[in-house]
């Protein structure tokens, strides 16, 4: 086994490849993480948005007088 390491950890040729393969495993990591970052800021951008959308409508609401926001509830109600 001593051997084995020796000849592994001497040899230039497979520590060059060994260090090229973690790095690659690195570089892919690192490439997930960031899609997911990405998603994460997609989603919460359109929760922003959302939200703006949700509270215009709370504010036109409440600027209606109390006669029209009764006769736009009964367009909503179900027969």
């Amino acid at each position: 086994m001593t051997a084995l390491l020796s000849f592994l950890s001497g040899n230039p040729a497979i520590l060059s490849i060994l260090a090229s393969f973690i790095a690659a495993l690195g570089w892919g990591f690192h490439q997930r993480l960031a899609g997911a970052r990405a998603e994460r800021n997609r989603q919460a951008a359109s929760e922003a948005a959302a939200r703006d959308i949700t509270d215009q409508v709370d504010n036109d609401i409440g600027a209606l007088p109390a006669g029209a926001v009764k006769k736009e509830l009964k367009s909503w109600a179900k027969p």
